[in-house]
């Protein structure tokens, strides 16, 4: 028996990549169902409409971005607490890159419920926040927004970027992007490279909870 977490997850999963490959307009509850294979009410059963399906949504993403925040105090050399950081904001995968698409669409329709405008503002403080305690040994607290301000408008670009011309911005053209980002911030010459397959997955339900 599928327990209630597991459905919630597949019906997130469903969601995004209905967003990512149809857009905003396509997703009703009832393409959400023929996706998944079943009758309407294996979505009503969780959410009763659209507007509490984008809630839950968006409350999972968010969930996944707290819980990277916690496990990243858990690496204890900051320098690969940093590149855990950086690299988690990147889209590597189809299927992460897919569910970007996902959320940049949510952003595209921010005024269509309550829900996206309030997770969009709770992601960027939940964003800022990864990204403060990652610098955080490498700069002091006068100049911490500042970098911020760099890494976050970085990833977003990096983001958005992949999402346009995905056959450009290839896993090894992302990593390499990457390195002379750090390299360029000077915080720290003594990252070491990172392949794709040696990438940090924490926290990450499907792809960055990264938004543009």
């Amino acid at each position: 028996m599928i327990d209630r977490e597991q459905r919630v997850r597949e019906i997130v999963e469903a969601t995004l990549a209905i967003l990512g490959e149809q857009g905003y307009k396509e997703l009703t509850l009832r393409n959400l169902a023929k996706r998944m294979g079943g009758s309407i009410t294996l979505i009503t059963h969780y959410f009763a409409n659209r507007d509490l399906l984008l809630s839950g949504v968006l409350e999972v993403v968010l969930d996944d971005a707290r819980k990277f925040s916690e496990q990243l105090m858990s690496i204890e050399d900051p320098h690969d607490r940093l590149r855990a950081v950086m690299l988690w904001f990147l889209p590597l995968s189809e299927e992460e890159v897919r569910n970007e698409r996902g959320r940049i669409s949510l952003v595209a329709h921010q005024d269509a419920s309550p829900a996206i405008r309030e997770w969009l503002d709770e992601m960027e403080t939940a964003m800022r926040s990864v990204l403060a305690k990652a610098v955080s040994d490498f700069v002091e607290p006068e100049e911490r927004d500042a970098i911020v301000d760099q890494m976050r408008v970085w990833g977003s670009g990096m983001v958005l970027s992949v999402a346009e011309h995905p056959e450009i911005w290839t896993p090894e053209r992302q990593l390499e992007a990457l390195e002379r980002f750090l390299k360029a911030l000077r915080l720290t010459s003594n990252i070491r490279p990172t392949s794709v397959a040696g990438r940090v997955r924490a926290g990450r339900t499907a792809a960055p909870a990264t938004d543009v």
